[in-house]
C-alpha cells in the first residue's frame, strides 16, 4: 500500500508529496504544526491540538486555510487512506509562496497545507515506558516565544541530537538559572517526595503540551496535586520520580539525568499509573465523526 499525504488540496502519494520552492516554510521556517495522536481508530485531544493551531496562527498572524469542520474531515481522510489505527497525523500550515522576504508578503498569499499520518508501534513504546528512559540535559538556547508551536525547531534539533550521541533518549532544557524549562520534544514533571506533581508554568518559555494539559485533568480525577512553579535541576536529581509528556509519548518514565539514576534508577508508580489511566481521560473524535464533518 502507498503512503499518502495531503498537499494543499490534493491526497498525493507520499513519495510524490512537494511544496513550491519558494514557500515561506520551507525557506523561512514561517509556519506552525501539530501532531495529533490516533488511537484504536480515534483522535486523541483534537479539540484541543486545533484550538492551539488556531493560537499559533494567530500569533503569527497566518489565515487559517479552511474552517475546522474541513479541516477536521481532511485529517480523517489521510488517516482513513493510510489505513491507521493507531499512530500519528501531522499537520502544517505556512504563511504561504511569495518571492523570499524576512517581512510578510505584500499582497496576500494562500496559506499553504500539509497533512501526513504514520503508523505507531503501541507495543515498542510500552516496553520503552516500562524501562524508562536516560535523558541529559543541554542549556536551552531556544528563541523566547517557544509558546508559538511553529517549525523553527533547529535548537529542538541540536539537543535531540546530542541526547542521542549520548545513548539517551531525551534531552533536557536548563535555562541560564539553572531551571529546568522542557525536554526537545516534550514537558518535563518531577513528583515530590510528598507525592506532588510539579511542571513549569505555561508561560512564553515553554509550550503548553496538550499531553500536559489533559494530564492536569487525569492528575485531578486521581487525587494527585499539580504545582506549576519552576524548578531547578538539582531538584530534578533529588525527585522521587521524574517524566516527560508529549502526544507521541503519553507519559514516559526518566530513570536517569546526565548518567544519574532518579531515586532507584526504575520507573515510578505515580508515572506509571498516568500513563496507564491517561486514555481513559483524553478526549475521542472518532474518525466516523471526522468524515461526516464537511
Amino acid at each position: 500500500m502507498f503512503r499518502m499525504a495531503y498537499v494543499n488540496g490534493r491526497y498525493v502519494r507520499h513519495g510524490e508529496a512537494a511544496v513550491h520552492v519558494e514557500d515561506r516554510g520551507y525557506q523561512l521556517a514561517d509556519g506552525v504544526y501539530e501532531v495529533t495522536e490516533v488511537r484504536d481508530g480515534a483522535f486523541v485531544d483534537l479539540d484541543r491540538h486545533l484550538d492551539r493551531l488556531d493560537r499559533s496562527l494567530g500569533e503569527l498572524a497566518i489565515p487559517a486555510p479552511m474552517g475546522r469542520s474541513a479541516l477536521v474531515a481532511v485529517l480523517g481522510e489521510v488517516v482513513r487512506r493510510n489505513r491507521i489505527r493507531s499512530g500519528y497525523v501531522y499537520l502544517q500550515v505556512t504563511r504561504g509562496v511569495a518571492p523570499r522576504d524576512h517581512a510578510f508578503p505584500k499582497k496576500p498569499v494562500r496559506p499553504a497545507l500539509v497533512v501526513t499520518a504514520r503508523p505507531a508501534d503501541r507495543a515498542k513504546a510500552d516496553a520503552l515506558a516500562e524501562a524508562g528512559i536516560r535523558t541529559v540535559t543541554q542549556p536551552d538556547i531556544r528563541w523566547g516565544r517557544v509558546d508559538i508551536k511553529t517549525t523553527g525547531l533547529l535548537p529542538n534539533v541540536l539537543a535531540k541530537q546530542a541526547a542521542r550521541a549520548a545513548g539517551a533518549t531525551e534531552a533536557i532544557l536548563v535555562d541560564r538559572e539553572g531551571f529546568v524549562t522542557e525536554g526537545a520534544s516534550t514537558n518535563v514533571w518531577i513528583v515530590t517526595g510528598d507525592g506532588r506533581l510539579v511542571t513549569r508554568p505555561a508561560d512564553h518559555g515553554i509550550l503548553r503540551g496538550i499531553t500536559r494539559t489533559t494530564l492536569m485533568d487525569v492528575a485531578a480525577a486521581e487525587g494527585l496535586a499539580v504545582e506549576e512553579r519552576r524548578f531547578t535541576l538539582e531538584e530534578a536529581f533529588a525527585a522521587r520520580e521524574v517524566f516527560v509528556t508529549s502526544a507521541g509519548n503519553v507519559v514516559m518514565p526518566v530513570v536517569a539525568i546526565d548518567g544519574r539514576p532518579i531515586a532507584n534508577g526504575a520507573p515510578g508508580s505515580v508515572a506509571s499509573r498516568l500513563r496507564h489511566v491517561f486514555h481513559a481521560h483524553a478526549a475521542r473524535t472518532s474518525l466516523q465523526s471526522s468524515n461526516k464533518c464537511t
